[in-house]
């Protein structure tokens, strides 16, 4: 269990992560739109994931989808460790109803976000669709993985947002996947990532 904290004069994060759970989610990031997509990280990654996050959201949510981003990333490096023995590379397609996404990562040692992703339109409820390319950066500079997410389809964006969190969920957990054949190998031609 990787256990994570971050404060600052905008958000107050406590978050922990079991990278082989069940899907189990307790998540209150006073963002009920984030909270949702977080759960389908849980779920579908088969990670248990516990986020506690005070933040300014009387201003907007930007910070506290931000720092998510962060802390969640921040854990996930710690969780991987050496990656010795991990598949490395994860890819998932995921469709709900009319829409379609695509996720591919690899746990290559570099931040790098590609996001594809043309919502039809701006916001679903409350909830700014812009924050889920900060929720995305944030992870990635910090986990130090590659990811490219593409919507394929899609006319709904609550759908669209959704099948690219679940799609997510399911890379994280084929990239972390332990591979037999390399145990004890980093899955590198480097011997390094």
């Amino acid at each position: 269990m990787i256990t994570k904290e971050r404060k600052t004069n905008e958000t107050d994060i406590a978050l922990r992560l079991e990278l082989y759970g069940s899907g189990k989610a307790e998540i209150e990031t006073g963002v009920p739109f984030l909270d949702h997509m977080l759960d389908q990280i849980a779920r579908h990654g088969l990670m248990d994931i516990s986020i506690k996050c005070d933040g300014d959201n009387e201003i907007d949510d930007h910070h506290t989808v931000e720092d998510v981003g962060i802390t969640f990333g921040q854990a996930f490096f710690d969780a991987v460790g050496d990656k010795k023995g991990l598949t490395r590379y994860g890819h998932a397609y995921v469709p709900l109803d009319e829409a379609l996404s695509r996720v591919v990562i690899d746990l290559s040692g570099r931040p790098g976000l590609d996001l594809g992703v043309k919502f039809t339109r701006d916001r679903v409820g409350t909830f700014d669709l812009d924050l889920i390319r900060e929720f995305f950066q944030g992870f990635v500079n910090h986990a130090l993985v590659t990811l490219h997410i593409d919507n394929l389809k899609g006319i709904n964006s609550h759908h669209q947002a959704e099948t690219v969190f679940k799609a997510f969920g399911r890379a994280l957990r084929m990239a972390v996947t332990p591979d037999e054949r390399q145990a004890n190998t980093i899955p590198s031609t480097k011997g390094s990532l």
